[in-house]
């Protein structure tokens, strides 16, 4: 049974070509997944920006820039303090600000306080805020529009 080199040249065992591996990803599927998660992201992006609604002063100071979030600290017009999005108690305030000092004291802080809200309770804030340590400290207005 003699086989003639000329006839198999470049066909394999069972009579066939070999298949070649692909060196390409296909990036189609990849693109199109990436595409619906960025529009998904932009949707949900404005509806993560949840706050505590409070009435604040109107000046005609500038934004400041950031870098990074801040933590937010919110004075209403009763006298309520919260914490971000969180109501706490007055005495609680020091004690958490110092648990989430675990990130630096460099972290800036915004003060919102109500237009009608007591001096004396925001002064008090922020010597609650200063005596746990932080420097970082900036009143929240809202801008006049002319």
């Amino acid at each position: 049974m003699a086989y003639s080199m000329t006839s198999r040249r470049g066909l394999s065992r069972h009579g066939r070509r070999p298949r070649r591996l692909m060196g390409e990803i296909n990036v189609t599927p990849f693109v199109d997944v990436m595409l619906v998660l960025l529009i998904i992201f932009m949707i949900a992006a404005p509806l993560l920006t949840v706050g505590v609604p409070v009435d604040l002063p109107k000046t005609e100071a500038k934004n400041l820039p950031t870098e990074t979030e801040p933590l937010s600290v919110t004075i209403l017009a009763n006298g309520q303090v919260y914490l971000q999005d969180e109501m706490i108690a007055y005495d609680q305030l020091m004690p958490k600000l110092t648990a989430l000092a675990g990130q630096g004291y460099d972290r800036r802080i915004f003060i919102r306080a109500a237009e009608k809200a007591p001096y004396g309770i925001v002064m008090q804030v922020m010597a609650r805020i200063n005596t746990a340590g932080y420097k970082n400290l900036g009143l929240v207005t809202d801008t006049v529009e002319q």
